[in-house]
């Protein structure tokens, strides 16, 4: 039984998202808006057992990839048929405390070895899907996060990772290197924590990999 008698569903546009990404640092005179230094974190998010956070996925998916479609990009479009290496969707406290799912493409089947799995090759792809759970229930859709792993030497900082984020209405938030670049440094200077170690990438915790108790 889920500890919710009533979940609704809201869409949070691009310039709603800006105006807290950074909170509450916003409220600072010396913050640049246009350059969040991390996501919007979920006020007062609840904790959910994997099974509920994924009962709560498989009633609000379609929705989530319906609006996520609306954008141009084609991960957005396509990443829903491809594996997914979480056993139910997780809090992570690196995406403002939203309930993310992990999948891959064909090229970047090697991330569900984790931390053996070594450099990925040029286009791989790792998309995080989200959506916030409060305390009282209220659910809400989240970006979508996207790495793509780019040709040698198109951004050595990122360890040629480009980063994109498409808002739950298909808007874009930034893409590395291209429209609203700013937005995504943060992304970058998160996942160098880890660098070459592992390719700038998170895995899964390990109590959500497959094969993994729930």
């Amino acid at each position: 039984m889920l500890f919710y008698s009533r979940a609704k569903r809201s869409v949070f546009s691009t310039a709603f998202l800006l105006a807290f990404v950074a909170a509450p640092a916003w409220a600072q005179t010396d913050v640049d808006p246009s350059k969040p230094k991390k996501h919007f974190t979920v006020s007062r998010p609840a904790g959910l057992s994997g099974a509920d956070a994924q009962d709560i996925y498989d009633r609000i998916e379609d929705d989530m990839v319906a609006g996520y479609r609306l954008s141009l990009e084609p991960s957005a479009r396509s990443y829903g048929r491809w594996p997914r290496y979480n056993t139910a969707p997780y809090r992570s406290a690196q995406h403002g405390e939203r309930f993310v799912n992990n999948y891959a493409n064909d090229l970047a089947q090697d991330y569900r070895l984790y931390e053996r799995s070594g450099p990925m090759p040029a286009g791989s792809i790792l998309v995080k899907d989200s959506f916030a759970v409060t305390k009282k229930g209220d659910v809400f859709s989240g970006p979508l996060f996207i790495m793509e792993k780019m040709a040698p030497g198109f951004e050595p900082a990122s360890g040629d990772w480009r980063y994109t984020a498409i808002m739950p209405d298909g808007s874009l938030l930034g893409t590395t290197k291209g429209s609203g670049s700013q937005r995504m440094e943060f992304c970058v200077s998160c996942h160098a924590q880890v660098g070459d170690n592992q390719d700038h990438m998170f895995y899964v915790p390990e109590a959500y990999r497959l094969g993994a108790a729930d």
